[in-house]
């Protein structure tokens, strides 16, 4: 039998080092521009030797045709040997390949040959001086190949009566040439060993700011940091050493609602990340109030080499961490009256153990009959008209606290909650009647006795509850102060619950109103949604 094995996976192209990318990079540029450099220096030193060369060779025709023995022998025979040891000392002197001066019909007067002195000058180069017209051509004529410089001769009515031809040799115009061409190719080799060191340098200080990681590992990192960033639930912004925002997560910008880029006046977020670039001094865990929310923050300050180069705060709901610091004090509370009621019941199974070893059957159907009596009032009270598993066993929990510190705490016989699949819903339900119930114990914790009632009705979608107690009430000073943040009559580190219960029953659309008369009692009224399961009349 055959089997088909997966195709090889195509391995991954491994992605070049830094080192070398930017040592081919900085290398072909700077290559290419040194070589560009270097090929137009050459055409402007060629030009300019040249250039310089027939300046040259111009001023010494120039001066030659204006020497009195020149214009003296052109009126003598080519023979009359007047122009010939002039010329050849002006060319022995500035290193020229011949001086010949013509007269009008191009008879040669000078030449370093002497034997053909006499003799007509090679090349029609001569024509334009021959016209009074300076000229310059190169030609090989009786000699060796050479840049010639023709300049015509004036007597002194200025009237022409020859030509002056220099010559310099090709060969030593391209020695010239040549020895200023070394001159650019040291250049050039210098400027490519100080390119070298500088890409060896510059590709040391990258690695030691790269903290020795390549461009591929950073952007596989950065990556990852981002996608960590953004997938968690507590906000993250980072500021640099300037104060300027540098980083917001998703989290982060749902909670400030975009606003954190405003000044940091209006935004006690970003006041205490300055207050931490400027002291270096971490803030753990303050609460701040920020675009309607009350936010945990933890603010640090972020070092290099000892430097405070920005700082970072994470932050996150402080509602959704007393939401579930609710739901696990309901939970024991809910433990806790599980334990008592299971002690109860053992106890009650030896009392009937009892009854039954005594024979006291009479007794004994009394004690059930009372218990079952006491079950029904009670937990099965509750389990009967409270449907919602979570808002059951937290109502336990509370009936059982409030037993033990003396008062009571009773469910009305016309409660009626369904139950509710939005959990959301049913933690914002305990958390408010959480809170009016402990608080309503606490008023009441310098009397004897007390009671605290409690109603919970749904209809056509809403669930409405008031919690009364007859406590001492409330100051009308404080009835409009009692949902503010901070607000307590406790004592200081107090003022929470009340804000909280108002600030999540408005994030539903529900509502939180109290009445109280002082030394009477008081009462809270609370209206939220209530997504039941099932209608229920």
């Amino acid at each position: 039998m055959n089997h088909l094995s997966p195709p090889a996976a195509k391995p991954r192209k491994r992605p070049m080092k830094l080192g070398t990318t930017v040592t081919l990079m900085v290398c072909s540029v700077t290559g290419s521009v040194l070589l560009l450099a270097c090929a137009l220096w050459f055409w402007q030193i060629s030009n300019a030797t040249r250039d310089g060369v027939k300046e040259t060779a111009l001023a010494v025709a120039r001066t030659l045709a204006d020497a009195p023995e020149v214009k003296r022998g052109l009126l003598l025979p080519p023979t009359s040997n007047v122009i010939q040891p002039l010329a050849q000392a002006v060319a022995a002197r500035n290193d020229l390949l011949y001086a010949v001066v013509t007269n009008m019909q191009g008879i040669r007067y000078s030449h370093p040959n002497a034997g053909i002195i006499g003799q007509n000058f090679i090349g029609d180069d001569l024509l334009p001086a021959l016209k009074g017209k300076e000229n310059v051509a190169i030609n090989h004529g009786v000699l060796a190949p050479a840049l010639r410089v023709f300049t015509p001769v004036y007597d002194e009515r200025y009237q022409q009566i020859g030509v002056v031809v220099v010559g310099i040799s090709l060969s030593k115009v391209d020695e010239q040439v040549s020895r200023s061409r070394w001159a650019v190719m040291w250049t050039l080799l210098f400027s490519a060993f100080m390119g070298v060191i500088g890409v060896w340098q510059l590709v040391r200080v990258l690695k030691r700011i790269l903290l020795g990681l390549e461009p591929h590992e950073i952007s596989a990192q950065f990556k990852q940091r981002q996608a960590m960033l953004q997938s968690l639930k507590e906000g993250v912004i980072a500021v640099d050493a300037d104060g300027r925002v540098t980083l917001l997560n998703h989290a982060g910008r749902r909670m400030l609602l975009t606003n954190a880029s405003g000044s940091a006046g209006h935004e006690p977020l970003l006041a205490d990340l300055l207050d931490v670039l400027q002291t270096g001094v971490p803030i753990y865990d303050r609460e701040l109030g920020c675009n309607g929310l009350l936010l945990l923050s933890n603010t640090v300050p972020v070092r290099s080499q000892e430097n405070i180069i920005g700082a970072i705060s994470t932050f996150r709901d402080k509602t959704e961490v007393s939401q579930l610091m609710q739901r696990l004090d309901g939970m024991v509370n809910y433990v806790d009256a599980l334990r008592a009621t299971s002690h109860e019941f053992m106890n009650k199974l030896h009392v009937i153990l009892g009854l039954l070893n005594m024979r006291r059957y009479d007794k004994l159907e009394e004690y059930v009959l009372q218990t079952a009596q006491n079950y029904q009032s009670e937990i099965g009270a509750i389990q009967h008209r409270i449907k919602s598993p979570v808002v059951a066993g937290f109502l336990l929990g509370k009936i059982n606290r409030a037993k033990e510190r003396g008062f009571t705490l009773a469910l009305a016989d016309e409660s009626l909650v369904p139950d509710n699949p939005n959990e959301k819903q049913v933690t914002v339900l305990v958390t408010v009647l959480g809170n009016l119930i402990e608080n309503a114990l606490d008023a009441m914790s310098d009397q004897p006795e007390g009671e605290v009632s409690l109603l919970l009705h749904y209809q056509d979608g809403w669930l409405a509850g008031e919690v009364s107690d007859d406590g001492p009430g409330i100051a009308p000073g404080d009835i409009d102060a009692i949902f503010r943040k901070g607000f307590s009559t406790k004592g200081d580190n107090r003022g929470v619950g009340l804000f909280l219960a108002s600030q999540q029953l408005t994030e539903l659309g529900g509502t939180i109103t109290v009445e109280s008369e002082p030394g009477v009692f008081t009462q809270f009224f609370v209206h939220l949604p209530w997504d039941s399961e099932r209608k229920t009349a």
